[in-house]
């Protein structure tokens, strides 16, 4: 699923190309992707873009009159610029929001048809979609601790809510735990302040990373390679490969569709966490499907 760093990206490579410009059309080729009826879709159309803003996971693009384009990508949904009024080709291709300079084309892999497309009105309409988690780059260490211990939960479950930090998922989760050296099991409520402030600045630093790596690779072209594997990574999808701090073989935990990745000397002291176990305590903090996760709002 694409996270921060991910949508980050595609903010930057489509705020030259849209911004300021008028959508000229909105095309569906799955009934499946609007999840709302009013205000209508074509409502949009004919309208200049003037902002565009990350809310979540999601991308948010404004339009003049005060309507908003909120995308949901989940797993599998990708954005792709491609030329003016482009053909819809193909079953992964969900719509095409046509501009005079280029197509911004939607496709999802898969049939489980887990992307979706908001039609919203004004910030209030913005508001119904945020989880409410805080922003990691405009908190400071007082209202991290105070959203991390909100509810005692893992640290990789909490990392991973969004009523408790905006944009963050699976992959950037181990890599923000591997960079604070703590354990993904550990409690939120048992963090001694040391290692609080150590996972504030590794989730600071991390992200932040990621961020300006992904930024340089958007601003030399729209980001068509969007994953959550990439091989500068420290854990995420390395099992079994060395650790680059101290060089010991990366383990896992695996539950439901996800998998935890970490370092057993850099991160557990050395403990290899047992599979089974862990799956059926981490599988018991986490919702049952990824559309439970994403709908998550603070109450």
């Amino acid at each position: 699923m694409p996270e921060l760093p991910d949508i980050a990206a595609y903010i930057i490579a489509l705020e030259p190309r849209i911004v300021a410009q008028p959508l000229d059309r909105v095309r569906l080729a799955s009934p499946f992707l609007l999840r709302t009826a009013q205000p209508p879709i074509k409502s949009v159309e004919g309208r200049v873009v003037r902002e565009l803003r990350r809310i979540g996971k999601r991308i948010a693009i404004g339009m003049e009159g005060d309507l908003w384009l909120v995308l949901h990508l989940m797993i599998a949904g990708r954005l792709h610029w491609r030329p003016a009024a482009v053909k819809l080709a193909g079953r992964h291709s969900l719509a095409a929001f046509d501009f005079p300079n280029g197509s911004l084309v939607l496709t999802e892999a898969g049939t489980k048809h887990r992307a979706s497309l908001h039609v919203l009105a004004g910030e209030e309409g913005l508001r119904s979609v945020d989880p409410g988690g805080i922003e990691i780059f405009t908190s400071d260490l007082n209202s991290f601790r105070d959203a991390l211990t909100f509810e005692n939960r893992t640290l990789k479950r909490a990392l991973t809510d969004p009523r408790v930090i905006s944009g963050i998922g699976n992959a950037y989760s181990d890599e923000i735990l591997h960079a604070a050296q703590l354990s993904p099991i550990t409690l939120t409520r048992k963090l001694e302040p040391d290692e609080c402030e150590r996972l504030f600045a590794a989730t600071r630093h991390t992200l932040g990373l990621w961020i300006d790596r992904l930024r340089a690779e958007a601003e030399a072209g729209f980001p068509e390679k969007v994953t959550a594997f990439r091989k500068e990574m420290a854990v995420h999808g390395r099992y079994g490969q060395p650790c680059p701090r101290c060089g010991q073989k990366i383990q896992r935990i695996r539950y439901a569709d996800n998998a935890t990745n970490y370092c057993a000397r850099c991160q557990t002291g050395g403990k290899v966490l047992a599979d089974r176990g862990l799956s059926r305590l981490l599988g018991s903090d986490w919702p049952r499907t990824l559309e439970e996760l994403e709908a998550l709002k603070r109450r």
